[in-house]
């Protein structure tokens, strides 16, 4: 692990204490885990499939497509991160599998998925260009990738700066929809993308956000 990585991991960590506490992290609220779950079962086929949840914190998305039925396996860098996301499956009498692991080279080995998930990650990533290629790669024929995305006004967590050198990470701050559509093109068959900002969107939030907020979807 290097010093950045180590960094990195060490920063989430101490986030995750709290990170449940923002609305879209935890989907505590009704309105929210409902709009949640509304939009990933569009995105995702309804008989059971194997899903991977890339950089998936505290579990909230893992636990929402447990509930549909899906075998999911979860992983982030950030090893508190991965304990609470195991619990609360557990707390819910739910299965998964979470590892520890860096978004840049999946923990995985060989195996493949039928879907592969990110939400708000690859503006952390040194080199996301190729995580993207790493990640469609764990995707068998005919499966779907699905990044939630953004440009974001605050990069840091409860207003604590994120690590030293941040501000060179390519895609610190996000990244638009349209430049992220290029970079995924060249991978898959074909793709589509769904805002998810402005008030018809707020209650995926907890509130209305004026930045660019947005799913892609791509096959393969």
């Amino acid at each position: 692990m290097t010093d950045r990585t180590a960094s990195i991991a060490a920063y989430w960590d101490a986030a995750a204490a709290a990170f449940d506490d923002e609305p879209d992290h935890g989907l505590r609220a009704d309105r929210t885990r409902a709009a949640w779950t509304r939009l990933l079962h569009g995105w995702i086929p309804s008989e059971p499939a194997d899903v991977l949840d890339i950089g998936c914190g505290t579990g909230s998305l893992s636990l929402l497509l447990a509930e549909a039925g899906h075998r999911v396996t979860g992983f982030d860098l950030a090893p508190k991160m991965v304990d609470q996301a195991r619990a609360k499956l557990t707390a819910a009498g739910l299965t998964g599998r979470f590892l520890t692991g860096d978004a840049m080279a999946p923990p995985t080995a060989e195996q493949r998925f039928d879907l592969v998930l990110s939400r708000h990650l690859l503006w952390t990533l040194p080199d996301p260009e190729a995580a993207l290629r790493a990640w469609v790669s764990r995707l068998r024929p005919g499966g779907r990738l699905v990044l939630v995305e953004g440009r974001w006004r605050e990069s840091g967590q409860s207003g604590v700066p994120y690590v030293a050198g941040a501000e060179s990470l390519p895609w610190n701050g996000g990244i638009g929809a349209e430049d992220l559509a290029a970079a995924v093109r060249p991978l898959v068959s074909g793709l589509r993308v769904e805002p998810l900002d402005g008030d018809r969107h707020s209650d995926l939030w907890g509130k209305t956000v004026d930045d660019e907020r947005y799913a892609l979807i791509a096959d393969v």
